[in-house]
């Protein structure tokens, strides 16, 4: 599992070779949230949130939103 990037204390990543279309995961004690990059340019979209409120997911979004254009060339 390549770690990405960290966002206070989670940790993003992208497995190698999975499904279409661009996304990452973002794991943390408390669950999972699996954001749609939108890439090139975003916004992503939430796909799967499983343990954090819909607030926390909202948060996450906006800052892996202003790393869409790394993340898509991860």
């Amino acid at each position: 599992m390549p770690i990405i990037a960290r966002i206070d204390g989670l940790i993003v990543v992208i497995y190698p070779h999975d499904h279409a279309p661009p996304h990452v995961h973002v794991l943390g004690p408390d669950g999972e949230i699996i954001f749609i990059l939108n890439c090139p340019n975003g916004p992503v979209s939430i796909r799967e949130a499983r343990g954090y409120s819909e607030r926390e997911a909202r948060r996450l979004a906006k800052r892996i939103t202003e790393m869409v254009p790394f993340l898509c060339s991860a």
